[in-house]
């Protein structure tokens, strides 16, 4: 796994390592949350997330401005290959929670899909967060009549153990296209967007949240244009991966895209292990949703407005952690 890491709690573990001995007696715990890369949208949010739920040893209280994490707790957000790999490392132990799309937690849950006889029977939900939604970049100026003429093209399939890569080697079977009929690019969003800048790619796919930093300064720079799906492409691709729902990235959403862009959308979500600590994960559940993370979610991503407690559940057909489920029933989002 791809060890860079985002330290949105730098400052709060900076803090933890300089206070004084008898603030060190009180336990600090680690936790480390896998994220993506760092031109998509869970690097951000996953850091939003470290920071909002941290609340390392020395740290002044929360109603006296300081940190209204957990007690004791510095989270981490790393940079890795997204989903999948979220998922195979929180499985195997290497870390304590990430961000991945409901398609992979679902399909790598119940052993089926790219998961089949190696099913990761310890993920557990937190929370729902924000949809994602596909993009298909174009270069500036460009068109694409249907999927189907991404044929012989040089395409961007998203890095390996990402959910967008399992996803997008589906569609493209669908739609009779394999990975011999295309120049497959195995790159995260941030190399992708640069392959397009410079001429390299005639396409390339990324299911995120928008806006991307990544096309926000491509945007600002070559320019690009977005595939707009069919409605019956829309259709086809719900009903070939149901997760995968339509949805729309609006017009002024990037600089020079100032059209509607129908496409399709699949809900990210925070998982853990089933062997963390029931305490541990209540604690981590109830600092989420409390009111200084709603402010740090609201100021810190566009995408971070969308994260709210009333859509905690939404669209989750995967086990929650029983610390979670035990928040969400003192909250009677649970009956």
């Amino acid at each position: 796994m791809k060890k860079r890491t985002f330290l949105a709690a730098a400052a709060a573990l900076a803090a933890a390592l300089a206070v004084a001995p008898a603030a060190q007696a009180q336990e600090m715990k680690f936790f480390r949350i896998g994220t993506g890369s760092a031109g998509g949208t869970y690097f951000p949010i996953g850091g939003l997330i470290a920071n909002a739920i941290s609340n390392p040893p020395g740290s002044r209280p929360c109603d006296k401005g300081g940190a209204c994490g957990v007690p004791g707790l510095v989270a981490i957000a790393v940079s890795t290959n997204a989903s999948v790999a979220n998922v195979n490392s929180i499985q195997a132990g290497q870390l304590e929670a990430g961000l991945s799309g409901a398609a992979t937690i679902y399909e790598s849950y119940n052993g089926v899909g790219k998961f089949e006889g190696n099913r990761k029977d310890k993920i557990r939900v937190i929370a729902n967060l924000f949809p994602e939604d596909m993009h298909l970049v174009l270069p500036k100026g460009s068109t694409l009549g249907s999927l189907k003429d991404l044929k012989g093209k040089r395409v961007g399939i998203a890095q390996a153990g990402s959910g967008t890569q399992v996803a997008v080697l589906r569609i493209l079977d669908h739609y009779g296209i394999t990975r011999d009929d295309i120049s497959a690019a195995e790159l995260n969003n941030s190399q992708s967007a640069e392959r397009i800048a410079d001429g390299q790619l005639d396409a390339y796919f990324y299911a995120m949240g928008t806006p991307s930093s990544a096309l926000v300064q491509l945007g600002s720079t070559r320019g690009f244009e977005l595939y707009k799906f069919s409605p019956q492409e829309q259709d086809a691709i719900h009903k070939l991966i149901p997760y995968y729902v339509q949805s729309e990235i609006g017009p002024g959403t990037y600089e020079g895209v100032n059209y509607s862009v129908p496409t399709i959308a699949v809900n990210g979500q925070l998982v853990t292990s089933a062997d963390q600590p029931e305490d541990l994960v209540y604690e981590i559940t109830k600092a989420l949703w409390n009111n200084n993370t709603r402010k740090l979610l609201d100021s810190g991503h566009p995408k971070g407005k969308v994260i709210t407690m009333e859509t905690a559940l939404k669209g989750v057909l995967t086990p929650l952690h029983p610390g979670a489920e035990r928040f969400y029933r003192e909250k009677g989002l649970i009956k």
